[in-house]
């Protein structure tokens, strides 16, 4: 698949780049793993002195070995000798710098927590030693975001303030999504778009293997994702298991009630038989996998809350996959496909929700989004969407089917919390399959 998108963050690496030429620059960015982030790296520094390095899970020394060769083909630097310690390794790096301006990055930083967790202090000894008599564009990438904000964010941390520059990757908006869509099918049907948008949430990585696979149609899709050699039937361990350690099967267990419903505290503890406060506070503070829900309109106190999981992939993963792991053992790719195809209409019908709250806060002029339910459950409104500058809201019933949809019960609905509008001019909208 080709390069997509990323205008933004290639103006921001260009604007940094420019600037490194003067005065060091030290930039971070995250994403989970398979955003796009060591793609939309190399596609900045394309036509730069570059040296990138990709930090596996090697001892020092070993690593130490990798970096010094790769060093010597990417900048013609000789570093003679052997080197055993990374901080040695920085060191010259540093030095080259205060002659040659070039850029370096370190994929994967993160992970020299694994390897020796002394090596950020060594960075950020030789960082603030340094970095007033070089030109060096240096930039960190991580996909473990719990780890990468404690290195960054946490004051105890020895690189914490060293940052010039933070930038967050996220997935690719819904224009996007539809426009790689278009590429490869441009007769693509509502249903296909719904499902790749379930399916990947704009990852570009999952978007790639499909369109390279010619996975187009929600048919061939969803055939791509349920046979015996689909990567995404192992990807939600192989992103959470190193993230959660040996607590991982308790906080699996959580992301997958959630993702089949149970999705308030007292719902999970009753099924998990334990309190797990920690935990959930965890999965949203500390990992960024779920979200808190409140209605609209609601006080800060309000107890009248649930849970989401964020991730789109990691949401339909936790809710088809992580359950069927028996049928996955067993070989029974069929019966996985006839499973998730009998399930779907009723979950993607949650996920069309998402779809156009996520459509609005990309394409329309809003500057509040969310949506409304009651305690009893009776009144529940699917979009509301607020103009705080011309004082508008949008209110808005969404179902893929658009017979099912009445305009006069979303009306009665939004009678409701009629008392929060009163400053606004509001419209009543019917959205579905149709609308996308």
């Amino acid at each position: 698949m080709k390069f997509y998108d990323r205008i933004n963050e290639l103006e921001i690496l260009e604007r940094i780049e420019k600037q490194s030429a003067e005065t060091a620059c030290f930039t971070i960015m995250v994403g989970r793993r398979r955003i796009g982030k060591t793609s939309l790296l190399l596609r900045a520094s394309e036509g730069q002195k570059v040296l990138y390095l990709f930090v596996s899970r090697n001892s020092e020394a070993v690593l130490c070995g990798q970096f010094q060769q790769q060093a010597s083909e990417a900048l013609g630097l000789q570093i003679y000798g052997t080197i055993n310690r990374f901080a040695d390794l920085f060191e010259q790096l540093l030095i080259f710098a205060k002659s040659e301006h070039y850029t370096l990055i370190i994929d994967e930083f993160q992970d020299f927590d694994n390897i020796n967790r002394a090596i950020f202090s060594e960075i950020q000894n030789l960082w603030d030693r340094y970095k007033d008599k070089i030109k060096l564009n240096f930039i960190v990438c991580g996909s473990i975001y719990s780890l990468m904000m404690k290195i960054f964010e946490n004051n105890k941390e020895p690189l914490f303030g060293r940052l010039t520059s933070k930038i967050i990757l996220k997935p690719f908006t819904i224009s996007v999504i539809k426009n790689i869509l278009k590429d490869y099918n441009p007769a693509y049907s509502a249903e296909d778009l719904l499902f790749l948008y379930t399916l990947t949430g704009g990852v570009s990585h999952y978007i790639a293997l499909l369109m390279n696979a010619k996975a187009t149609t929600f048919k061939k899709m969803l055939d791509f994702v349920t046979r015996s050699d689909s990567p995404f039937l192992n990807e939600g361990k192989d992103l959470l298991v190193s993230e959660f350690g040996r607590d991982y099967s308790i906080y699996f267990s959580i992301l997958q009630l959630i993702a089949a419903g149970k999705t308030t505290q007292s719902e999970i503890d009753s099924i998990i038989g334990k309190n797990t406060g920690a935990y959930l506070a965890n999965l949203e503070n500390q990992y960024s996998l779920t979200i808190k829900n409140k209605p609209m309109f609601s006080k800060p106190e309000s107890r009248n809350t649930n849970w989401t999981i964020g991730d789109n992939f990691l949401r339909f993963w936790f809710r088809f996959i992580y359950p069927n792991q028996t049928l996955i053992e067993m070989g029974k790719f069929d019966l996985l496909n006839l499973y998730i195809t009998n399930h779907y209409e009723q979950y993607s019908g949650l996920m069309l929700e998402k779809y156009f709250r996520q459509k609005f806060s990309e394409e329309e002029t809003i500057t509040t989004i969310g949506n409304f339910w009651d305690k009893t459950g009776e009144n529940e409104i699917d979009l509301i969407a607020l103009n705080d500058f011309d004082k508008t809201a949008t209110i808005a019933e969404i179902k893929r089917n658009p017979k099912k949809i009445s305009l006069q019960t979303l009306a009665m609905k939004t009678a409701a919390i009629q008392k929060h509008l009163a400053k606004y001019e509001v419209l009543l909208k019917a959205l579905s399959l149709n609308d996308m």
